[in-house]
């Protein structure tokens, strides 16, 4: 017998009951996840929807009611969102609710906003005949009332009542003698409706214009796939996104915008506003509750045809889904780390899938990833190799830290960065400083030789850690810190850590003369800080800015010509398997920042490693040099997207049962690969790279083969045994597949 686990209604005080029905015979074939049904409910008829099916029933089978049929009429946008987290929970491990709440996220009750009016009932000239008598009788209110309606015909009553001073009273009389009524209707926030729509006008380039037609012919077509479009930095992605989209929308569907929450600024939205007016809407975490609800509901009522934002953007209702776009597509940003930990653009390629839509992913370094599946032939590769008006690219230089120390200089700026600041500090030029601070836990590196002290058994650094320990977060390898360097005996060893903070009290003691704004988490803490800083920037209030990579994402600043990167080694060194690419990437944004107006552009960047392939094809902007050699380390130690890669982890507050369940769990998944003969390998349980967070013990266990599916599998498995098993009461289990940051 199969059963179907049904959700009644879709609120969150529902969400978390679920109802089990039998599925009859004459209904198996109809039924799947994500359909409208109706079911007895007590001794109602009600509409549910499917979210699970199983062939376990949940209580005695005879007293499990059959479903009545399935429901008639168009599959609800719901539909199609339930299934979509259907699939999610199946791909990426969670429970069917915690999906759910990704996938349905606003369902919760926010006051809805009532635009409230009051509307002439009576003819013009029998209402002049009242008004002559209310003034007769001095009835002043509602004299002063009448007196407006016979102009308007209709007013808001938040005006009648504050500006026209009138009580709810007098209106609620009038209403009574069917003078007049008040009509409510309800009323959607726009977080755009404060822009200026400016007007477009702009022509493609010649390039541009070749990947717009490649990808409108298919559109025109029917045909529908992923494109990975890679552009250098200033080609001109936002003007292809932006013909695809109206392109989109003149044949009646709509699109979502994915951008990374960090590079969601002013300028982004803008851009896009005064080409589609207020047929634009925005997500973002600084919108409230009601106003993302607000979105939700406008882009199901049909009030907007595109939707921008971070991933949570991806589960806009559009009934017409035409094209998903997610530009800046290598962020870490897209990858949720809460469960389901799903990532947006495997996620997005789905929900294509579903809408017969089409995908497009941007980028000027695309993810490893991404640009394997368009050499296998999964994505279609466009390319964008010039940038707008032909404006060249950044000259860049790597400076050696190594020489700099030799030569007595401890500053953490080397002599050439310094030469080229004061340059253009008398050129009234701005500059950008990026600290390129992404690693945590500092790598220990030697000042004198540049030395990375790496793992033996794997090909990451190994992290410092508290009590003089040094620790591979990968097989758990462990070593005392040395005290002196291991390759060329000196005693300057030590871990790099640097703020911006720092960076800016250092600038403004050599630099006096110069205007400093710093960006970084700190300053940018308040809902319209980002704004405001990158407005003063763009209006030449400072000359130089500091900042994290939250600098280097998108921004255009013309009178930047010199970029310079503190020092690159701080995301080269630290132990995760992407620490090559994310510096790879890092390194040509901020080096694509300079030079965007008419001067040519600059780039330094500070290292201790010059030598590194990472460093080296950054600085001469070559992608294909660089994947070439990172896709070579990937085959080579089976790391995603040759091989992938699966996390369990293991959570509890008593080291021994956390510690134990994790075993159990290895040990089970060894039987399974034993009896399987499959091509899986299995490390662990290890320490995950944060032991102890907050008295929480934290185990990991890493799985590694060839095919997705064969994670999945496993996936299933271990869900299954955790289930039912007494062991896992105090173990929290959580599954990750390919992580993109560290663990």
């Amino acid at each position: 017998m199969k059963y179907a686990n049904i959700i009644v209604d879709i609120s969150v005080e529902k969400l978390d009951k679920t109802f089990q029905y039998s599925i009859p015979e004459n209904l198996q074939e109809e039924i799947q996840v994500g359909v409208q049904v109706d079911i007895p409910f007590g001794n109602r008829k009600l509409t549910g929807y499917v979210i699970e099916l199983t062939e376990d029933a949940e209580f005695d089978p005879r007293r499990i009611r059959p479903i009545i049929s399935v429901h008639e009429g168009s599959v609800a946008m719901e539909s199609q969102l339930i299934a979509l987290a259907g699939w999610m929970r199946k791909n990426y491990g969670s429970t069917m609710n915690q999906a759910l709440k990704t996938v349905l996220p606003i369902r919760r009750q926010t006051k809805e906003v009532q635009k409230r009016e009051i509307v002439l009932l009576i003819p013009k000239t029998e209402a002049q005949q009242k008004l002559a008598l209310f003034e007769q009788k001095h009835y002043t209110a509602k004299a002063r009332l009448l007196r407006e309606l016979i102009q308007e015909s209709v007013l808001d009553y938040s005006l009648v009542t504050g500006k026209l001073n009138i009580s709810a009273a007098v209106i609620r009389g009038m209403a009574q003698q069917q003078i007049l009524k008040v009509e409510s209707s309800r009323q959607f926030r726009n977080p755009v409706s404060h822009l200026d729509q400016k007007g477009y006008h702009l022509t493609l380039n010649e390039n541009q214009q070749r990947v717009v037609d490649t990808v409108c012919s298919d559109l025109d077509a029917g045909i529908h796939k992923t494109y990975l479009l890679r552009g250098v930095t200033g080609s001109g992605k936002t003007e292809v996104y932006m013909e695809l989209i109206a392109h989109t929308v003149a044949q009646g569907r709509q699109a979502i915008v994915l951008i990374p929450e960090i590079a969601l600024t002013y300028q982004t939205v803008m851009r896009f506003y005064n080409r589609f007016g207020d047929r634009v809407s925005i997500m973002n975490s600084k919108l409230s509750q009601g106003e993302r609800f607000d979105q939700f509901e406008r882009a199901k009522a049909g009030d907007i045809d595109i939707m921008i934002g971070p991933r949570s953007a991806l589960f806009t209702p559009f009934p017409h889904l035409g094209l998903i776009i997610i530009d800046e597509e290598h962020e870490t940003s897209y990858k949720s780390e809460t469960a389901p930990r799903y990532h947006a653009r495997d996620v997005a390629i789905e929900r294509a899938r579903m809408n017969d839509a089409s995908v497009l992913l941007g980028s000027a370094t695309p993810s490893v990833d991404s640009y394997y599946q368009a050499m296998q032939g999964k994505y279609q590769l466009l390319t964008l190799s010039e940038r707008v008006e032909k404006k060249p690219l950044p000259d860049c230089e790597v400076v050696d830290l190594r020489r700099e120390l030799r030569a007595g200089n401890r500053s953490i700026f080397s002599e050439r960065l310094q030469e080229l600041m004061e340059d253009r500090l008398k050129k009234r030029q701005q500059i950008m400083l990026f600290l390129n601070r992404r690693g945590i836990s500092g790598f220990i590196s030697c000042r004198a030789c540049g030395y990375v002290i790496q793992c033996p058994h794997c090909d990451v650094s190994l992290s410092q850690h508290a009590g003089g320990r040094m620790v591979c977060h990968y097989c758990g390898y462990e070593q005392p810190l040395p005290k002196i360097c291991p390759s060329c005996g000196s005693k300057y060893l030590g871990g790099f850590k640097a703020g911006t903070q720092k960076i800016e009290m250092l600038v403004q003691q050599r630099f006096p003369q110069a205007r400093v704004m710093r960006m970084d988490f700190d300053t940018t803490r308040t809902k319209d800080a980002y704004e405001k800083i990158l407005h003063a920037f763009a209006n030449q209030e400072a000359d130089i800015l500091i900042g994290t990579q939250m600098i280097v994402k998108g921004h255009d600043f013309p009178n930047v010509t010199l970029v310079g990167v503190l020092a690159a080694d701080m995301s080269l060194h630290v132990p995760d398997f992407h620490a090559s690419e994310r510096t790879f990437q890092l390194l040509t944004q901020a080096v694509g920042r300079a030079g965007r107006g008419k001067e040519p552009g600059q780039a330094v960047i500070q290292t201790y490693d010059p030598d590194h392939f990472a460093i080296q094809t950054a600085k001469e902007q070559d992608y294909d040099a660089f994947y070439k050699q990172e896709i070579a380390y990937r085959r080579m130690l089976a790391y995603p997207p040759v091989w992938q890669l699966f996390l369990i982890h293991c959570t509890g507050t008593d080291p021994q049962v956390t510690t134990a369940a994790a075993r159990d769990l290895a040990e089970f998944l060894h039987r399974v690969i034993s009896q399987k003969g499959k091509n899986i390998m299995l490390v662990g349980p290890a320490d995950a790279s944060i032991a102890k967070i907050s008295d929480v013990y934290r185990k990991v266990i890493y799985m590694k083969a060839p095919e997705y599916a064969t994670l999945v599998a496993c996936k299933d498995l271990v869900e299954r045994k955790i289930k039912n098993n007494s062991t896992f009461s105090n173990v929290s289990v959580q599954f990750d597949f390919n992580p993109t940051s560290g663990f």
